[in-house]
């Protein structure tokens, strides 16, 4: 599918949004428009207690409840709210299969899903029916029953399926599945809006949102940060939080600072209209479905990825590679234009054009041989699927860590800064958790779940960890 396709299939995500603190959204041009939009239609404050950089699902949480807190505050989104991965994901909110690193956090972040959804009419889509992951051989098996009996005592209410309850969950009935298991308080949502609406929220509860306002660099006095420089002009503020996604590492390389971070392509699709499989996501192997409100499905395929070769790459390579190791099989390295583009750059000074402004998203081709080889696992999976043709398909970056769990912290010395960032795929769900702890680290508030184990530090020191599934 070329890129045009795709900016036609997500340009039905950025329809334009309402008033958010007293000043109209410009409605959102095409993904193949020109890198320069036009200003803010209102002056940026002179100062604010604290600037939020990313407005994907983090960055607008963190500003929806710092402004619940009454926290003045500022955020910038270089693009559109939502313009990129948060709203490219697959929308679903899980507990399940999830790190129990991350554990604490997904309770609190589900709690916030159900609790603004219900502020904001519904309008996340967000649907608490459960997700089912399907095993079709022993060692998936054995892993998954393994994790339910490890996640107990977080009483999620999951449970392993036989072969035949397996079957009957997705309406089949010829013991494909060995079993699988089911955690029905799991939710979905949908990400296409879901994001916009929060944000939506956050301005009326006081926060300021400039969309298509790139923060450039951070100024620093006496050894801590006391502002960001924008493109559109400077702002004062005691502290920042950054949730720029894959964004990250090149900031805070312009900055002086690393991140063990990288970015990864992915892609989905979603079908027409079919009958229903399951009330709720279902995952295999092969390829994971999520009902749509205009009866599709949006389907895609876990750990399938290509990675562009940049500089960071080389660079980072002794971090990443035992999890490139383990995931060999399921990478597509390449060696492209990307190498000298937006993520490869590393220097840019206050009065110059950075790669955030030539690059407002990230939005690369999805391969089509891929896309079509997900469908037809998807139809021979699920035969509800068989009739059901493919609507649209695009593709996305995702920012991940050497461990896949996100670092929530300090970084490199920029005193007043916080990182949120390395959601590694799976950050939709989790990201109502990730804002709250961002917003208690950069307001000096007693965290809610203990922060050691998200630092950005541990792979300098050697706390890599393993994931859980």
């Amino acid at each position: 599918m070329c890129g045009r396709a795709t900016a036609g299939v997500l340009s039905v995500l950025y329809k334009a949004r309402s008033t958010r603190h007293g000043a109209r959204m410009h409605p959102a041009p095409p993904l193949d428009s020109p890198a320069f939009p036009p200003p803010p239609d209102r002056a940026l404050p002179q100062q604010t207690d604290v600037v939020v950089i990313g407005g994907g699902v983090v960055g607008v949480s963190a500003a929806l409840i710092l402004a619940r807190w009454g926290v003045p505050v500022v955020l910038f989104e270089k693009g559109r709210v939502a313009g990129e991965q948060s709203s490219r994901n697959w929308g679903w909110i899980r507990a399940q299969g999830r790190d129990f690193r991350e554990m604490e956090l997904m309770l609190i972040a589900r709690r916030h899903w159900q609790s603004w959804t219900a502020e904001v009419g519904g309008r996340t889509g967000l649907q608490v029916e459960g997700v089912i992951y399907l095993a079709e051989d022993d060692e998936t098996m054995a892993r998954y029953a393994k994790w339910v009996e490890d996640a107990a005592p977080y009483q999620l209410g999951s449970r392993v399926l036989s072969s035949a309850e397996a079957d009957a969950h997705v309406g089949q009935d010829g013991r494909r599945f060995l079993g699988g298991i089911f955690t029905p308080s799991d939710m979905h949502a949908a990400p296409e809006v879901a994001v916009g609406a929060l944000a939506d929220h956050a301005a009326a509860a006081g926060a300021d949102i400039f969309e298509h306002s790139a923060v450039r660099t951070l100024e620093q006095s006496g050894g801590r940060i006391t502002g960001v420089v924008t493109e559109h002009g400077r702002i004062a503020c005691q502290s920042v939080i950054l949730a720029g996604g894959a964004w990250c590492r090149p900031f805070l390389e312009n900055a002086g600072a690393g991140l063990a971070q990288l970015a990864v392509g992915s892609q989905a699709l979603a079908t027409g209209p079919a009958p229903a499989i399951a009330p709720g996501p279902v995952g295999t192997t092969r390829a994971a479905v999520r009902p749509r409100a205009d009866g599709g499905y949006t389907v895609g395929r876990s750990g399938v990825a290509r990675f562009d070769l940049i500089p960071a790459a080389f660079a980072q390579f002794r971090t990443f590679w035992p999890t490139v190791r383990a995931r060999w099989r399921m990478l597509q390295l390449r060696l492209g234009p990307e190498f000298f583009g937006a993520l490869g750059h590393r220097r840019w000074q206050p009065d110059q054009l950075s790669p955030f402004e030539t690059a407002r998203a990230l939005d690369p081709t999805p391969d089509p041989r891929l896309i079509q080889d997900i469908l037809t696992s998807a139809k021979e999976t699920y035969p509800q699927l068989k009739g059901a043709a493919m609507r649209g398909a695009w593709g996305g970056m995702i920012d991940v860590t050497p461990d896949e769990v996100p670092v929530i912290g300090a970084v490199g010395g920029l005193t007043g800064l916080t990182v949120a960032s390395g959601l590694s795929g799976h950050g939709f769900g989790l990201g109502p958790g990730v804002g709250q702890l961002a917003a208690e680290l950069a307001t000096g508030r007693t965290t809610s779940v203990d922060p050691a184990p998200f630092d950005p530090g541990r792979f300098r020191a050697g706390r890599v960890g393993s994931a859980a599934t």
